[in-house]
C-alpha cells in the first residue's frame, strides 16, 4: 500500500469531538486527491489516555504503508501529552512523517519541543494546505520547507465537514458546528483578535448540512461562532431553523448552544429567542470585565449599560439558559475592581458565572506585549508552562491569584453545578456577593486544605457548618436549604448535617431529570473541557487548523 494518512488530537474529554479533523478529512478528496482521501483515516483520543496506547493505535493504522503520515492538533490543553506521544512515536518509528498544526503551534513555534520532534508544522488555516502537503509527501515534489504558512481559502472552496460525524458521534458526543470563522473584534487576549473580520459561510449549503443531521438524529447542537449574532439576519434564520422543527415535533428533545456578543440584542432576534420553550437555548455571554480602563487596555468594545439591559431582558422575556464569563487578572484589573464587576455581574441574576483565570495565548497582542524586548507596561507574569495561567500582575498579587483560583474552583463545585442552589444563595447574602465568597472560601481552604477530592457530603456538611457556626445562621432554615438542594441533586448517601432526614433511597424521577439537565447544560458550557471561554483556545479543536 503506497500511504496511510492519520488525523489524531487528544481532546480534553470524549464527548468532545474535533471540528477541525473533520474538516481536513472531508477537504482531503477536493484539495488532496480522490486517492489520499480513501486513505485517511480519524482518530481521537483524550488527554487522560497512556502516551504508549496512543502510539500503538496509531501504528496499528499506519500499517507498513511506504509513506505513512499523522497529522497532530495541538492546543494549549494537549500539548504537554502530545509532546510526548510524538516523542514515543518517532523513536519507535522514525519513518513516520508527523504534521503539526492548531493555535499552540502557529505562534513563537521556534523554541518549542514539539516543534523540533516534528517534520512538518502548518501555521494557521490547514483546510487546504494540509491535504496539498499530504499529496507532496506521496506524490511529490517533496516539500522543502519545515514551517508552512497555512492558506487562507474563501469558505466556498471548503467542503462542509457534518458527513464526518459518526452515527457514534451523534449518539454519544456534543456536535460542532460553524455558521461563521473570525471575529471583528480586537480583544487583545484572544487569538480572535488576529482575525480583523467574521466570515459567513453560505447559508443554504449549512442549512442543509443542519437538516441533513438533524434527520440522522443529531439534537444537540454547540455553535462555536465567537460572534453567533453579528449579524443578525443570519441569527435569525438559524433560529427559525430550530422553531420550525421544535414545531413540527415539539416532544423532541433539542438542545441549542451560541455565544453571543453581548451589546447586540435587537428587537428582530429577541422576537425569535422568545419563542423557544424551555430547556432549549443556552447563550454563553463573554462579560470579561466592567471595569472601562481595563477594557481600554484589551482593546475590548463593550456598552456595559447596554450589557446589563440585555441580560435583564433575557431573564424577563426569555427561557435561556445564561452562561455567563468573568476574568480574573487582566490588565489593570485589581481584586477590588474585580469585585465589583463581579457583583455588578451576580446582581443581574445570570444562571452561571463561569470565574476563569488569565492564560497567555501565544500570538496574541497580549501575549506579544510579554515578549522579550517588549513594554512590560502590565507587570504579567505567567506560567511557563502550559496553560500559562497568569501569576501575578500590576494589580494584583501572587497570592491574590491563588487565592481567586481556589475561589473559582469553590464556585464551579457548589453553585456551577447546581447541587446547593438555595444554600448557596445563604452563602452569598450580604452587602457584597464576592466578599461573601470569598469570606466563605478562605474558611473552607482553611478547613479543608484542598480544592479536590470534596464530596458532595462533605461541601454539604461544611456549608452546614459555616452558615450555622460561623455566620449564625438558624440552624432549621440551614438544613431546610440543604435538604432540598440534595434530594434535587439525586444523591443517596447521608451527610451528618441531614441525619435522620433523608430517606434509604432517593429514586424520585424529579431528581434525575435535574441531573441529566444540568449535565446537559454542563457538557456545552465554559466547562466544556479545560476552558472554553473567549479568552483561551476554544474548548474544541478549530475548524480552522489541524
Amino acid at each position: 500500500m503506497p500511504a496511510r494518512i492519520v488525523l489524531a488530537t487528544l481532546n480534553a474529554k470524549y464527548i468532545h469531538a474535533s471540528l477541525g479533523l473533520r474538516y481536513l478529512m472531508a477537504n482531503m478528496a477536493r484539495h488532496g486527491g480522490a486517492d489520499l482521501a480513501a486513505r485517511t483515516t480519524l482518530q481521537e483520543f483524550t488527554i487522560q489516555r497512556p502516551p504508549q496506547d496512543i502510539v500503538d493505535a496509531l501504528l496499528q493504522s499506519l500499517g507498513d504503508a511506504r509513506v505513512r503520515v499523522v497529522g497532530f492538533g495541538v492546543y494549549i490543553w494537549n500539548v504537554t501529552q502530545t509532546t510526548e506521544v510524538i516523542r514515543l512515536l518517532k523513536s519507535q518509528c522514525p519513518q513516520v512523517r508527523v504534521v503539526l498544526g492548531g493555535p499552540e503551534v502557529s505562534h513563537e513555534w521556534e523554541a518549542q519541543a514539539i516543534v523540533g520532534l516534528a517534520d512538518h508544522l502548518i501555521t494557521g488555516w490547514g483546510d487546504v494546505s494540509f491535504p496539498k502537503l499530504c499529496r507532496a509527501l506521496v506524490h511529490g515534489p517533496q516539500p522543502l520547507m519545515k514551517v508552512i504558512a497555512g492558506e487562507q481559502p474563501p469558505l466556498d472552496a471548503l467542503d462542509l465537514p457534518y458527513d464526518q460525524y459518526s452515527d457514534t458521534d451523534l449518539a454519544q458526543r456534543v456536535l460542532y458546528v460553524e455558521a461563521s470563522r473570525g471575529c471583528p473584534f480586537q480583544c487583545a487576549f484572544c487569538l480572535s483578535a488576529l482575525d480583523k473580520t467574521a466570515w459567513a459561510f453560505e447559508l443554504e449549503p449549512f442549512l442543509a448540512a443542519l437538516a441533513s443531521l438533524y434527520v440522522r438524529g443529531a439534537r444537540h447542537f454547540k455553535f462555536v461562532d465567537r460572534t453567533f449574532n453579528l449579524k443578525v439576519q443570519i441569527s435569525v434564520r438559524i433560529l427559525q431553523f430550530f422553531l420550525d422543527r421544535l414545531q413540527a415535533a415539539p416532544q423532541d428533545p433539542l438542545f441549542l448552544h451560541f455565544e453571543l456578543v453581548p451589546d447586540h440584542l435587537p428587537d428582530t432576534l429577541k422576537t425569535m429567542v422568545a419563542q423557544f420553550p424551555a430547556g432549549v437555548l443556552q447563550f454563553e455571554i463573554g462579560i470579561q470585565s466592567f471595569n472601562p480602563d481595563v477594557q481600554s487596555r484589551v482593546a475590548r468594545r463593550q456598552d456595559n449599560d447596554k450589557t446589563g439591559e440585555n441580560i435583564r431582558w433575557l431573564l424577563a422575556h426569555s427561557t435561556a439558559h445564561l452562561h455567563t464569563d468573568l476574568i480574573f487578572g487582566l490588565p489593570g484589573e485589581s481584586w477590588d475592581s474585580f469585585a465589583h464587576g463581579f457583583d455588578r455581574l451576580h446582581a443581574l441574576g445570570p444562571h452561571e458565572i463561569q470565574l476563569g483565570v488569565l492564560k497567555r495565548l501565544r500570538g496574541t497582542p497580549l501575549a506579544r506585549r510579554s515578549l522579550p524586548g517588549a513594554e512590560a507596561e502590565d507587570g504579567m507574569v505567567y506560567a511557563t508552562a502550559p496553560p500559562y495561567t497568569v501569576l501575578q500582575t500590576g494589580a494584583v498579587t501572587a497570592e491574590q491569584v491563588q487565592a481567586f483560583t481556589r475561589m473559582a474552583r469553590y464556585w464551579d463545585l457548589l453553585v456551577n453545578s447546581g447541587r446547593f442552589g438555595q444554600s448557596s444563595r445563604l452563602l452569598l447574602q450580604g452587602p457584597s456577593a464576592f466578599a461573601a465568597w470569598t469570606a466563605f472560601s478562605q474558611w473552607l481552604w482553611q478547613r479543608s486544605a484542598s480544592t479536590h477530592r470534596l464530596t458532595p457530603e462533605a461541601l454539604l456538611d461544611a456549608v452546614f457548618d459555616y452558615l450555622t457556626q460561623l455566620r449564625g445562621l438558624d440552624a432549621g432554615t440551614v438544613r431546610s436549604a440543604l435538604l432540598a438542594d440534595y434530594l434535587a441533586s439525586g444523591a443517596r448517601s447521608h451527610p451528618q448535617a441531614l441525619h435522620g432526614l433523608l430517606p434509604r433511597r432517593e429514586k424520585t424521577a424529579q431528581p434525575k431529570r435535574a441531573a441529566a439537565q444540568r449535565q446537559t447544560r454542563h457538557q456545552t458550557a465554559a466547562a466544556q473541557g479545560p476552558e472554553a471561554s473567549p479568552h483561551t483556545q476554544a474548548a474544541l479543536p478549530a475548524a480552522s487548523t489541524l
